[in-house]
């Protein structure tokens, strides 16, 4: 069974993400090592609050480096919610932050209605799907995730986009390119179509 590391920097609902992990059938592993995140089978990266403070801690835990020698190394990698994020050129939430520069483009607050609440909160779907990506196999077109964001990515190069989901409008809600893979919802919280989506990672 391949290694699954999921990436400890003080922000992210961890222990979540390893249940669902384990629900699915395998086992993952929580560690703030670079060493290891670099060297794992596969890595996941969650994440919960706010753009600054994640990326000043996963620099305050020498864990930049580690991500990109990782993404770089082809191995199959995750991001949900913040950690997808986190995976942008800027980040516009609070003021104006670098992010990973992993996926070209920025990270913007929802400018909608004032009849849709910010943050989005609750059930969605996705609204279309671009690619082919291993992730969404088995899952129904109409199938239902769970959201928590008041910020949305916008990459500058469409061929990283997989999913939009439509509020007040479509924004991007799943990323894809080689084996660089997140989504803006929580798989861990989304039931048989996030359990499923684990499932297809799991088994990359």
């Amino acid at each position: 069974m391949s290694a699954i590391t999921i990436i400890d920097y003080g922000m992210g609902n961890l222990r979540s993400v390893q249940k669902a992990i384990e629900h699915v059938g395998s086992s993952a592993t929580i560690s703030s090592d670079p060493k290891q995140i670099a060297s794992a089978d596969k890595v996941i990266l969650p994440g919960v609050g706010a753009f600054r403070d994640a990326i000043s801690a996963l620099k305050d835990h020498n864990l930049v480096d580690a991500i990109h020698q990782f993404t770089d190394s082809g191995k199959p990698f995750l991001g949900i919610c913040l950690g997808q994020q986190l995976l942008l050129d800027l980040s516009y939430e609070d003021g104006e932050y670098e992010g990973l520069g992993i996926v070209p483009g920025h990270v913007r607050l929802f400018d909608i209605a004032d009849d849709l609440k910010i943050p989005h909160m609750g059930w969605n779907q996705l609204s279309s799907r671009t690619g082919d990506n291993p992730l969404l196999e088995d899952i129904p077109t109409d199938a239902w995730f769970y959201f928590v964001h008041s910020y949305y990515v916008d990459p500058t190069d469409d061929s990283w986009v997989s999913g939009r989901t439509d509020y007040g409008g479509e924004f991007v809600s799943v990323i894809h390119q080689n084996n660089v893979f997140a989504t803006q919802f929580h798989p861990e919280k989304s039931q048989s179509a996030g359990l499923q989506l684990l499932t297809n990672f799991v088994n990359l």
